[in-house]
């Protein structure tokens, strides 16, 4: 039996089960962190059942500084091979009608949280001489998004500071990859309050093994699908107003 750790936050879900389905069954033992304990002991029965590892549950509100303590001690105590930042939220409205409690949540859960997580991780990687930090943005990260404002600007910053610690770690046996996927089949949008918005979406399944085809070659991030690169790297040479303009027509539809 493995002695390491996954980590996998966002794990009652969507891409978080995914993620921790797919570390099962490389034979990694598997830590799930959410809010909903009713659902990952669902999702750690099913891997300790099918994969035969070891899965610990954590139910943590990780936009809770305080909360997040338990977290960050194991972390930095157990064997930890992957950390993956998969929790996140986001909003779709017009900034000034968002209230600034969610705001700040937003804003805890998608950067600070992330990047606590990933400090607590990282010296016991380096120390071990392996390990990846996977932290999942969105190609929301590569545009402004009226309506999303606030969602996009925090993924935008998950990317480039994880692609800056890529390049920190990138002699040291320790990877780092953002990940970059677009619409996906998750709980995204309803908790964002579209449920209906953007109907083609990616499988979580193909998000996943995007990720770590990326993570064995050693890249800084990775976008998901191919209409979706072809659009978070055109989106380069578009004037700004054009870019706004498509980005709220795509986000809002």
């Amino acid at each position: 039996m493995s002695k390491s750790w996954a980590v996998v936050t966002g794990a009652s879900s969507g891409l978080g089960v995914a993620y921790a389905e797919r570390m099962a069954a490389d034979g990694a033992n598997v830590v799930l962190v959410a809010r909903s304990v009713d659902k990952m002991e669902k999702v750690a029965a099913s891997l300790r059942a099918q994969h035969g590892v070891d899965t610990l549950v954590l139910a943590v509100d990780l936009t809770d500084r305080a909360a997040r303590a338990e977290l960050v001690e194991l972390l930095k105590e157990r064997d930890v091979s992957h950390l993956i930042n998969n929790a996140g939220f986001g909003t779709i409205n017009s900034f000034h009608e968002i209230s600034e409690e969610r705001i700040l949540s937003e804003l805890e859960l998608n950067v600070v949280a992330l990047t606590e997580l990933s400090r607590a991780a990282v010296p016991g990687m380096l120390s071990r001489g392996r390990g990846a930090i996977i932290n999942v943005s969105s190609t929301a990260a590569f545009q402004a998004i009226p309506e999303m404002a606030v969602y996009a600007a925090a993924k935008a910053y998950v990317l480039r500071f994880t692609s800056a610690l890529w390049g920190e770690l990138k002699t040291t046996g320790v990877r780092a990859l953002a990940v970059c996927p677009g619409p996906t089949e998750t709980e995204f949008f309803a908790n964002a309050g579209r449920a209906s918005a953007m109907r083609r979406r990616r499988t979580p399944e193909q998000v996943v093994d995007a990720t770590f085809d990326a993570l064995g070659r050693h890249r800084p991030f990775v976008v998901d699908g191919t209409i979706n690169k072809v659009l978070a790297f055109t989106n380069r040479l578009v004037p700004v107003d054009l870019q706004v303009a498509v980005a709220r027509h795509v986000a809002t539809h």
